[in-house]
């Protein structure tokens, strides 16, 4: 039985870091995908996890499996492709760690998993199953996506959403938008970035965007909200939990990432998984101290924080 499973895009982000002494950039390999790192964080936390995706035969998709396998996360559901290679991100930084992505995904392995590529033991042996939404943008992947999450929830899993909206690798605004959306009726638990409420919900106040979400049953919806916090919404309670201010904000990429496997890491470490607000604002908490701590390195898997540094964090947040 695995606590926590996901499916979808495996990338390596080559981060940029300086410069050459010809004042050329530089780029440093490091392993990402929004999926592949909310499993790594929720791992490194101390959960059993496994990652279903497909990459490349090549350096760079050996590169990631290796990284995965040393995180602890299981690697029996990765399959490796002959014919198409590992996706790649190059990540621009500005002085604030905000990033710019370009992808080199025209076609990049993860678009190309197919149902029949799934290892269905790992499917029907989870608590929760995660996905996001790149693994939407084209078929295959797209009929693989909704066939795991439909093997997974008849099994009894508890479906995890997080939608990931990269413009540049959707045909169209409105494309992105029903794919986007045609995952909610299977969500239990989901989390949207402030940028992403509108495309979702239709609505770009949280406030609104989680009252959106609830009214389709998902169970916990969750708005983040940059360095203002994050706010949670389950039945009856709106409530928005402050960040943790970082004293330097070296690159932000997985921060959100970082945020929901520690989220998740604390539904799932509780058995039965319950749903009471006062606890689930605690999660909140510590879900926003592993993304304060993210934000300090580069990089999103190396920058994961483990669960010695979030408590250390909290304890000092309260002297």
């Amino acid at each position: 039985m695995f606590d926590l499973a996901s499916m979808g895009e495996l990338l390596v982000d080559f981060t940029q870091s300086g410069y050459s002494q010809s004042k050329m950039r530089l780029f440093e390999q490091n392993p990402g995908g929004a999926v592949a790192n909310v499993v790594c964080a929720a791992a490194r936390l101390g959960l059993k996890t496994a990652f279903l995706g497909k990459v490349g035969k090549d350096s760079h998709g050996r590169f990631l499996a290796d990284v995965l396998n040393e995180q602890g996360v299981d690697t029996s559901g990765l399959v490796f492709a002959d014919d198409v290679f590992t996706t790649l991100a190059f990540v621009s930084l500005d002085i604030n760690g905000e990033r710019e992505f370009a992808f080199a995904r025209k076609p990049g392995a993860d678009m190309f998993i197919k149902a029949s590529d799934l290892k269905t033991e790992i499917l029907t042996s989870c608590k929760v199953f995660h996905v996001g939404s790149l693994s939407m943008t084209d078929e295959p992947a797209r009929g693989a996506t909704l066939h795991a999450v439909m093997t997974a929830k008849k099994a009894g899993a508890h479906i995890s959403y997080d939608p990931n909206y990269r413009a540049s690798l959707w045909s169209s605004e409105a494309e992105a938008r029903k794919q986007m959306r045609s995952l909610l009726p299977y969500v239990d638990f989901v989390k949207i970035s402030q940028d992403e409420a509108e495309l979702l919900t239709g609505y770009a106040e949280p406030e609104k965007a989680l009252d959106a979400l609830l009214k389709r049953d998902i169970s916990i919806a969750v708005v983040t909200l940059g360095e203002k916090g994050a706010m949670l919404g389950v039945e009856g309670t709106r409530v928005l939990i402050p960040a943790f201010r970082a004293d330097r904000v070296v690159d932000t990429t997985g921060a959100g990432d970082a945020f929901w496997g520690a989220f998740l890491y604390c539904i799932i470490k509780e058995s039965p998984l319950i749903h009471i607000p006062k606890q689930l604002t605690e999660y909140v908490r510590f879900a926003n101290a592993a993304a304060m701590l993210c934000v300090g390195k580069r990089g999103a898997i190396p920058a994961l924080p483990d669960l010695q540094q979030i408590n250390e964090l909290l304890v000092s947040a309260q002297e």
